[in-house]
């Protein structure tokens, strides 16, 4: 990635990102680029979530990138509304709509996701097939947190099983997006 991009915080959904997963192959590639850490990975908290998010941000040297997958995102939500610590983005990937049959029951405690704009830049990307959101909640969801939608085409949840690997187009999202907060 380029010189001058704020420090990255990788925020996997519920049970992590696992060695094949985007997140973690980018975590690989981003010098200095750090997971947050909540206490329980499969049966998340919000409040605990939230937290490893402040500890992430507040080590962070300069107002980090928050990059969220899933569940990850819904905590970027929950953050914002709690939390009033810079944050220079958000890349949003495959936000998850807990009204959806497919939301796991132990990740309930996110459910009433604040929808009040984000206070700093933010891109969401969907994919026209995720089976945890529509593209209706997309557009909903990407409009009330003042965020720009990227409709990333038919990738499923856009995870391990959506078979992209380190996936080249959301990483060249990701770099577009980082030099456009940066300017």
């Amino acid at each position: 990635l380029m010189i001058g991009m704020p420090p990255v915080i990788i925020l996997p959904g519920i049970c992590n990102s696992g060695p094949d997963h985007w997140q973690t192959l980018w975590e690989g590639r981003i010098p200095g680029a750090t997971r947050f850490a909540p206490s329980n990975w499969f049966y998340p908290e919000v409040g605990d979530w939230v937290a490893a998010i402040d500890r992430a941000v507040t080590a962070a040297p300069e107002p980090p990138l928050l990059v969220a997958h899933s569940l990850g995102c819904l905590a970027v939500a929950h953050y914002v509304s709690a939390v009033a610590r810079p944050v220079a983005g958000a890349f949003l990937v495959a936000v998850p709509d807990p009204a959806a049959r497919a939301f796991p029951t132990e990740a309930e405690s996110f459910a009433d996701v604040p929808l009040r704009p984000f206070p700093f830049p933010s891109l969401m990307v969907a994919s026209e097939d995720d089976p945890y959101a529509g593209a209706a909640y997309s557009r909903e969801t990407a409009a009330s947190w003042g965020a720009d939608l990227v409709i990333a085409g038919a990738h499923g949840h856009i995870n391990s099983s959506s078979g992209l690997g380190d996936w080249p187009a959301g990483f060249t999202l990701l770099e577009a997006f980082a030099a456009r907060i940066a300017a």
